[in-house]
């Protein structure tokens, strides 16, 4: 599967991955997304709801301002819509992009035209003066890098100040809110993209939230037009987003689950180089041949080509915590491991 190295950075693939190794669907781990094995758990919905359009005035905004901090916000179609519709809004742009990196940032901007450069996390402030927007994931996602808040407001000031934007895709933050500057919106030229994939699980839902001030908000609802969001979404995101107890379990979860995957990582000599509360990255020239003997063992991770490395996501019960580990146990790490 080294085509997965040239995709997008989201992971999944099951089908795909049932094809290639000739193994049932139903068999399969997948570790390889980075979404929280426990999400939130989705009641029955009121039949209504399927039988209706999406109305604005459905309580969302309120509740989501109130999880967010931010009375200044759109829902849309998960982060992808939102990644997709921005270079729209902006006449010809020149935009730095921290690399590794969500690749569908680039390819976004790329499509309508823009200047894209990928840049470091330790080269940003050198390349500020080059460019006029920035784009940030935080955390990074394969990395896990956690940028400071303050550091990312001292770039967006010195963008702002020249017309540009700070571009802060914060699809991993939830578990660890103090990071975010959702707090900060709205303010020009300042943009918080939020989904509802990765931390409470719902990926399928494709709900998410953009930040930002009324008229960057005006001109991205003109583009995607109406009833861009479904009204079973909106109903989910209603009562996810207010579910505080659930949330707040889950993040003492995820913490204990993030501690025990490093440490059964280190275990079998595949130490972290990054990661979230969601996933562990590990870079290692031996990426491609660990991630095709764990295939052969029905067990998908996420493998990137540049650089080589692996993002491990969270087993979701006992039996697949143990099924990793033995199958770990199985590969010999030090030796051809692409003959197991």
């Amino acid at each position: 599967m080294s085509n997965q190295g040239k995709s997008s950075g989201h992971g999944g693939g099951i089908r795909l991955a049932s094809t290639i190794y000739k193994i049932p669907v139903a068999r399969w781990l997948d570790l390889s997304t980075g979404i929280n094995p426990k999400g939130w758990p989705v009641p029955a919905l009121p039949s209504d709801i399927w039988q209706r359009l999406p109305e604005s005035n459905d309580g969302l905004a309120k509740i989501a301002s109130a999880y967010y901090a931010c009375n200044s916000l759109l829902p849309v179609s998960g982060s992808q819509a939102a990644i997709q519709a921005l270079p729209q809004l902006r006449s010809f742009s020149r935009v730095g992009i921290v690399w590794p990196g969500y690749s569908e940032h680039a390819r976004s901007w790329r499509m309508t035209g823009d200047a894209v450069k990928l840049i470091r996390p330790n080269e940003v402030d050198e390349a500020l003066s080059s460019i006029d927007v920035l784009i940030i994931i935080n955390p990074n996602n394969p990395t896990g890098h956690y940028f400071d808040p303050k550091t990312l407001l001292l770039w967006h000031r010195y963008l702002v100040a020249r017309g540009g934007w700070l571009v802060v895709d914060e699809a991993f933050i939830d578990a660890t809110p103090q990071l975010s500057l959702a707090e900060y919106c709205p303010r020009p030229g300042l943009i918080v993209l939020r989904s509802l994939g990765k931390f409470f699980g719902l990926a399928g839902v494709r709900m998410g939230f953009v930040l930002a001030e009324k008229e960057v908000l005006r001109l991205l609802n003109e583009y995607l037009g109406p009833w861009s969001v479904s009204n079973p979404a909106r109903w989910v995101a209603k009562h996810a987003l207010a579910d505080y107890s659930w949330q707040s379990e889950t993040c003492s979860a995820l913490e204990d689950a993030t501690i025990r995957l490093e440490e059964l990582l280190i275990a079998h000599d595949l130490e972290p180089t990054g990661g979230t509360h969601l996933f562990q990255w590990v870079k290692t020239p031996r990426a491609k041949a660990i991630h095709i003997a764990l295939a052969r063992r029905a067990i998908l991770t996420r493998f990137f080509n540049a650089p080589l490395s692996l993002r491990f996501g969270l087993p979701e019960n006992e039996q697949q915590w143990n099924r990793l580990e033995s199958a770990l146990k199985k590969i010999n790490l030090h030796e051809n491991t692409e003959a197991y």
